[in-house]
């Protein structure tokens, strides 16, 4: 299986694509929050005493910044922005194939309006939440504390849910279902209670949109089959890449951002290739990348 790496503005990059490349497609586009989004790149080492962080437990930690990632996220028409990435990332799925939209409670509604037509009202499967509990809280309204998972099937009689790969949650209350039931646990809803990436963990990199890798090899495992094929091009911080290669997928992941691009070289690994966008890799074993400058 091979993972491919892209510096390539995305819309340019989808069009060179063939149709019915991919059987699933994620994608995290950014939020829209008008804002500049930036974080600092940390690195923490676990410490007896002193240090300047505290972690889980009450364990102490010295923080080392390795730099910043920084990006716009601001569209004057984000339905303007995104709508022709959509159009292409369903052409480029297989008939079987599922698209997976991750956005925040702004502009969901509207992502969803435009999907239905896009994709068809029939082919929207399920709209997950997934709900966090860290940060700050508001004194002046309710905390947002979730984001939304938009799942569209291209055919909604035909498409990949691989039931027995769901991972299993522990029950709330385990004495009312039984010592078999509370052993064996619970498949998750359409909520999926999950913790951010911790500050002081290891699967940290310090991008500033990055997702837990579990709820994205959530989404590999169950839509999905081993040998297939995942696009990510919002690619950021690679964690698609990431759950692909540990479930036996092929991923191509794409991000106009070079400090994107660092980041997943650096946690993915790979040399450099002249492959182009659509070739087809599974006989490979080894991680590439190809710098696609952006239109």
């Amino acid at each position: 299986m091979t993972v491919e790496i892209h510096l390539a503005e995305n819309l340019e990059f989808l069009r060179g694509i063939p149709d019915g490349s991919f059987e699933l497609i994620y994608i995290d586009p950014p939020f829209n929050t008008g804002h500049a989004q930036s974080r600092k790149r940390l690195k923490t080492t676990r410490v007896d005493e002193g240090g300047d962080r505290t972690g889980f437990g009450g364990k102490r930690y010295v923080t080392e910044v390795l730099g910043e990632l920084a990006y716009a996220d601001q569209f004057d028409d984000y339905i303007e922005f995104l709508a022709p990435r959509l159009i292409e990332a369903k052409r480029v799925l297989v008939d079987t194939g599922s698209l997976f939209v991750h956005i925040d409670p702004r502009e969901v509604h509207y992502v969803k309006v435009f999907l239905d037509g896009l994709m068809g009202r029939e082919s929207f499967m399920n709209e997950i939440v997934w709900s966090y509990d860290y940060g700050a809280r508001s004194r002046k309204r309710w905390s947002s504390k979730h984001d939304t998972i938009l799942w569209y099937a291209k055919d909604p009689k035909r498409y990949t849910f691989r039931f027995d790969a769901i991972d299993r949650i522990p029950y709330m209350a385990p004495k009312l279902v039984g010592a078999e039931k509370a052993a064996r646990g619970k498949t998750p809803t359409d909520v999926w209670w999950n913790t951010i990436v911790s500050p002081t963990g290891k699967e940290r990199t310090g991008y500033p949109t990055q997702k837990p890798l579990s709820v994205i090899s959530r989404i590999v495992e169950v839509h999905s089959n081993p040998g297939e094929r995942v696009l990510d091009f919002f690619a950021g911080s690679g964690t698609t890449g990431v759950a692909a290669a540990g479930a036996g997928r092929s991923a191509v992941l794409v991000d106009s951002n070079p400090g994107a691009v660092g980041v997943m070289r650096e946690r993915l690994g790979g040399g450099s290739t002249a492959k182009p966008p659509a070739a087809d890799a599974r006989a490979s074993k080894s991680a590439s990348t190809t710098d696609t400058p952006p239109a």
